[in-house]
């Protein structure tokens, strides 16, 4: 009696379909352009040999400056900041770019009675990838509250622990994600 049972195919990667699919044309905005506290967080995705991802698809989810999230399960009450959408969404160029124009998070409630610093966090989508990976974006200048984050605190190796807090740049702030290798991101189960 021979198996009749199909061999297991190969599971379907996140990618190509981003640039198809999920484009939003306002993506790139968690707050309108020109918003006078916006700044913008740019950075460049590559993968394990340092070589630019142009397929990729970065989105973040943030707090308000006064540590609330637009939405309606957030019991501190909704954020004070009109058109502030919390949600930003930017494909990847063909040199592997993006960028998301927001503004800075607040401090946002942690485990037990403990703040978080402020962060964003982000998902990164990508080719060969069967799932998305998850990071957080913390600032350099909250160096105290970075110092007692819980999540943050977690990463015990400083090398490691500094690719998870963006450089300052001109017009706001610079996050590289490299999904590999030397200088691998760090990445959060969730």
């Amino acid at each position: 009696m021979s198996d009749t049972t199909p061999p297991t195919t190969p599971s379907q990667t996140v990618g190509p379909y981003l640039h198809i699919g999920l484009h939003w044309p306002d993506g790139p905005f968690a707050v309108a352009e020109g918003t006078p506290e916006g700044f913008w967080i740019r950075g460049t995705l590559t993968d394990g040999a340092g070589q630019p991802i142009s397929d990729g698809l970065i989105e973040t989810w943030q707090a308000d400056p006064n540590g609330r999230f637009d939405h309606p399960d957030d019991p501190r009450g909704p954020t004070g900041y009109p058109g502030f959408r919390a949600f930003g969404r930017c494909d990847t160029d063909e040199h592997g770019e993006y960028g998301i124009f927001t503004l800075a998070p607040g401090a946002v409630p942690g485990p037990g009675d403990t703040l978080q610093a402020p962060h964003i966090d982000v998902s990164v989508f990508a080719r060969g990838m069967l799932h998305r990976t998850v990071t957080r974006i913390y600032f350099p200048e909250n160096v105290n509250a970075n110092a007692a984050d819980p999540v943050l605190s977690t990463v015990a190796d400083e090398t490691a622990r500094s690719t998870l807090v963006a450089e300052p740049a001109t017009d706001g702030y610079r996050f590289d994600i490299r999904l590999q290798g030397e200088n691998e991101t760090v990445f959060f189960e969730i």
